[in-house]
């Protein structure tokens, strides 16, 4: 029980680095489960302990979710904002219903799959943001309804773990011409209604697979997941604004590749 708390705490930690920087949170849990042998009832574990760092998002833009919501009776902006998010969370909403269960046990049971994604994705990461346009949108707010479906669509290739959901949003928004600040901005905005449906979905239709235990395991992640993406939001939007999301592209290639290095040495646990 201690080694599967302490784990569950690493997990969390892991989870919290990863959530909003483009490389795959989940790619990394699921590669970091399998070579630490850490099994979780119906793979909820990896999905659930989301939620911390969406919590954490909340914390950090509060007030200005808040401002949006009471201006939106009166504000054309800030109900085309609401709207553009509604937007784009739609296409993820539908096919992750569809394809729950492939997901679930096909996609999250496939490291391989997992690790080439990363690589495949750091790759594209690199690549596209050197061809980006100039930025013709500079605030999250102020995306367009249909630049903001296309940005929900690009979340949807998202479903196979290794991709990532912010490394979709992000590169699909620059690709439009918005700019890495408001890039990065769209997709934690976009992340809290997507992630909190994911968690939603996924405790209903896993709900037998739950015992006491994963619960346990399940709050020690979230309560690190939250505590460490408090300091990631934080410090990211700086960053990117400042460099950009090349870093983040070679971490993908060097971390898919250390993975598929060991997968195709054979079973490997830690």
């Amino acid at each position: 029980m201690a080694d599967t708390a302490l784990i569950a705490l690493l997990l969390g930690v892991l989870e919290g680095l990863t959530e909003f920087i483009p490389v795959s949170s989940t790619g990394h849990l699921l590669l970091a489960g399998h070579f630490l042998g850490f099994d979780a009832a119906g793979k909820t574990f990896e999905v659930v302990i989301q939620l911390g760092a969406i919590l954490a998002l909340l914390v950090v833009y509060a007030q200005r979710l808040w401002a949006v919501f009471t201006a939106a009776p009166h504000d054309p902006a800030a109900r085309r904002f609401i709207a553009s998010v509604i937007v784009a969370f739609l296409p993820a909403a539908v096919l992750g219903v569809l394809l729950h269960d492939i997901i679930k046990t096909v996609f999250f049971e496939t490291p391989l799959l997992i690790a080439s994604m990363l690589v495949i994705g750091g790759v594209i990461l690199i690549f596209f943001e050197r061809l980006a346009p100039e930025p013709t949108v500079d605030s999250a707010e102020a995306l367009p309804i249909r630049k903001a479906l296309a940005v929900g669509l690009c979340q949807c290739l998202a479903m196979v773990p290794g991709v990532s959901r912010s490394g979709a949003t992000i590169v699909g928004a620059l690709m439009l011409g918005v700019s890495k600040r408001a890039a990065a901005e769209f997709s934690f905005f976009l992340s809290m209604p997507t992630m909190a449906g994911a968690v939603a979905y996924d405790i209903y239709a896993t709900r037998h697979e739950l015992d006491l235990s994963a619960w346990g395991e399940i709050a020690i992640g979230f309560a690190a997941a939250f505590v460490t993406a408090l300091l990631v939001v934080r410090w990211l939007l700086g960053f990117v604004s400042r460099h950009g999301y090349a870093l983040f592209g070679w971490w993908r290639i060097a971390v898919g590749g250390l993975a598929l290095i060991l997968l195709l040495m054979g079973p490997t646990t830690v």
